[in-house]
């Protein structure tokens, strides 16, 4: 339901007006930027704000509210405009710091730093694909906390606001397509049909009919055509809106026809208005055409903004009426409240991985599979944990035990649960996350997917994001090396685990057996961030604790695994399937009286936060001679072992024959090993 029934007044015609100005303001000020979308989108936006979105301007963070996904990032005028007519907190001389340094109005929306905002959005289809995350996320928390549906508490909508440009990127079909699956009736989407990007009309790239596609997704579509001046048709848009709002099986798709730029005389329906200023004597001339006075930069009469942000009043009083019937839900559900505060406040049951799995010592075991095992404790600890795969679940062992798939009730496919654990994807890497991302950003369950570490190619933008905005979704990775075998080169990541450990704010994890898995994953839920799981497709043995160092030490990034009685002649330093080469090494070394110290090395990253006494008990500057073994590229590495270290690696790609046949013709055997460490420690002493 609408936030007001109140009748549309002259001062919402005003207010559309002042923030069509407004944003050919903010731009021509910065001289750059993308005024021609956000003058369009103007009275969308306002609509959406003032009359349709569930939410409250001094409660951001309200949990009944509905989510609001700008996907053309470009235009966060369109959203900062709103943002400050509303009264989140933005005021007008931020819109006039639009693009500067230490602004609350960056080019782009970012996800905690301007309050208001949902999430970070530019890379263009990431928006709406994310979306579809957190209709997915909405109903997969409404199980959580209502599944009889007995209370409206939890229901809420995700409105978006897309563009032709997040049409065109692979991404969005991706996930529009799920969402269709998934009859995700809380997703309404506005698509910004305006029909130019920056090389002109999108119809030299762009001429199929996207109406009939999101139908054939199983989407609700609606059109709204343009008014013959190019303006807005706004009270269609408003029916089509309230249209969206009773659709509660389909994701709503209200295809909107607009004229960029609209009412700049000269620049509108041009793609130079796309992005960049439109000069001061068009700017003039849109005001006058606006009905404003050319010679005032960002004009906001007062009773333009006190008038706009009487929506703060309605939103206060949405939000003490969710209060209240918050408060009777929380009595006749008290462990249900219960849930719901801890996930709330972020926290985790005492105790919680008491029963994550300890694997026995001396057997074979691959890290997928370990993997797979302590996924499904996590499920059973923490209900809020979720996920699923890119149509690999088998192979990932990602799936969790028991649960129906997450699908909704007019599936006809077996063990459907609306609120279920297990989610497929279908082969969708990218969309898979920026979907992660979304149910991240929803802000109660904790999210994970996977497929092959190869196919993160195809995800990678998502994975920036998350690292971007620093939440918390985990990515499974698994078939992790040339060990994967006879699939060959096209299946074998090279450079992958080196590129992804280049995206600041993100963790790779590269577990060398099965417990250091299990402690991985242990510390994955405690830290709460984003980070990547490598996993290796071939079994690896299971080390003898007793005799090695802790898997408690994985929690720091790096540690000894396998000492030696006196000073160490050179370190050995390696990550998941080839720990257990460079142990091999070590005993090669120890009959020639040579000492090497084993580490294991699953995330650098971590092992790089910790403090500088612990990195130097593990790795003695005093100690010159180092050995790096990973099958991957060499990138990265040198950093770890100095000058003087030689680095085993894989700077080619890899070919089809079994993992043991291309591990041995690679060099990543026990006497290679030892050959680089006898090296490096001649290289040492003559330095």
């Amino acid at each position: 339901m609408t936030i007001t029934n109140n009748s549309w007044t002259e001062l919402d015609d005003k207010a559309v007006a002042i923030a069509r100005a407004l944003a050919a303001d903010a731009v021509q000020k910065v001289g750059n930027g993308h005024p021609g979308t956000a003058m369009s989108l103007a009275p969308v936006a306002y609509t959406l704000f003032q009359r349709f979105l569930k939410h409250d301007p001094k409660r951001s963070d309200w949990l009944g509210r509905d989510r609001f996904v700008l996907s053309c990032g470009h235009s966060s005028l369109t959203l900062y405009i709103q943002l400050f007519l509303s009264g989140y907190g933005l005021e007008l001389k931020d819109l006039q710091e639009f693009r500067t340094a230490g602004s609350l109005t960056p080019g782009h929306p970012e996800f905690g730093h301007t309050n208001g905002v949902e999430i970070t959005t530019g890379p263009l289809g990431s928006g709406i694909s994310s979306a579809v995350g957190m209709a997915m996320a909405a109903r997969f928390e409404k199980g959580l906390f209502d599944p009889k549906s007995t209370t409206t508490l939890f229901d809420h909508n995700i409105w978006a606001i897309c563009s032709d440009g997040d049409l065109q990127e692979g991404v969005s079909a991706e996930a529009s397509s799920l969402a269709g699956t998934q009859g995700l009736g809380n997703l309404k989407v506005i698509y910004d049909d305006n029909r130019i990007s920056i090389e002109g009309d999108t119809h030299v790239s762009f001429t199929e009919d996207v109406a009939a596609r999101y139908r054939a997704y199983g989407w609700n579509v609606i059109e709204v055509p343009a008014l013959k001046d190019g303006n807005v048709d706004r009270i269609a848009l408003e029916d089509a809106m309230s249209a969206a709002e009773k659709e509660s099986t389909k994701p709503t798709l209200i295809r909107l026809h607009t004229v960029i730029a609209w009412p700049a005389p000269h620049a509108q329906g041009t793609s130079k208005s796309h992005g960049s200023a439109l000069g001061a004597d068009e700017v003039a001339a849109t005001k006058i055409a606006l009905g404003l006075d050319p010679e005032l930069s960002f004009q906001v009469p007062a009773e333009i903004l006190a008038h706009a942000r009487n929506v703060m009043n309605r939103g206060a009083e949405l939000s003490a009426a969710w209060d209240k019937d918050f408060e009777t839900w929380k009595s006749a559900n008290p462990d249900k409240a219960a849930l719901l505060e801890r996930l709330r406040n972020r926290e985790l049951p005492k105790d919680w991985d008491a029963q994550l799995p300890v694997f026995e010592a001396g057997k074979d075991i691959a890290t997928r599979a370990a993997s797979g095992k302590v996924i499904n404790a996590i499920a059973e600890a923490l209900p809020e944990f979720w996920g699923g795969s890119a149509d690999l679940a088998e192979s990932n062992n990602t799936t969790i035990e028991g649960s129906p798939s997450f699908l909704p009730s007019t599936s006809q496919m077996k063990n459907v649960d609306p609120f279920g654990r297990l989610v497929h994807f279908g082969i969708r890497e990218h969309a898979m996350g920026a979907i992660l991302n979304g149910i991240a950003l929803h802000g109660l369950s904790k999210p994970f997917g996977g497929t092959f570490l190869v196919f993160s190619d195809y995800m990678r933008g998502a994975v920036r994001l998350a690292a971007l905005m620093d939440i918390p979704v985990s990515f499974v990775w698994t078939h992790d090396s040339i060990g994967l075998g006879e699939d060959g080169p096209t299946h074998q990541p090279i450079e992958h685990i080196a590129s992804l450990r280049l995206i600041p704010n993100f963790a790779m994890i590269r577990p060398a057996d099965a417990n250091e898995t299990t402690i991985a994953w242990s510390e994955v839920i405690r830290r709460s961030k984003p980070v990547g799981f490598a996993l290796s497709r071939q079994n690896l043995p299971v080390y003898d604790r007793t005799v090695c160092g802790s898997a408690e030490g994985v929690r720091r990034g790096a540690y000894i695994l396998c000492d030696t009685p006196a000073t160490p002649d050179v370190l050995l330093i390696a990550t998941g399937s080839e720990v257990s080469v460079a142990v091999a090494a070590a005993e090669l070394l120890a009959k020639d009286g040579v000492f090497a110290r084993v580490i294991s090395a699953p995330c650098l990253e971590w092992f790089a936060q910790e403090d500088s006494a612990y990195q130097e008990s593990v790795l003695p500057s005093s100690i010159k001679a180092r050995v790096s073994v990973e099958a991957g590229v060499s990138a990265g590495w040198r950093e770890w072992v100095g000058d003087a270290g030689e680095i085993i690696a894989l700077d080619h790609f890899g070919a089809s024959a079994s993992a043991g046949h291309l591990f041995k013709e690679f060099g990543f055997t026990p006497e290679n090993v030892a050959s680089a460490a006898k090296k490096s420690i001649a290289k040492a002493k003559g330095n």
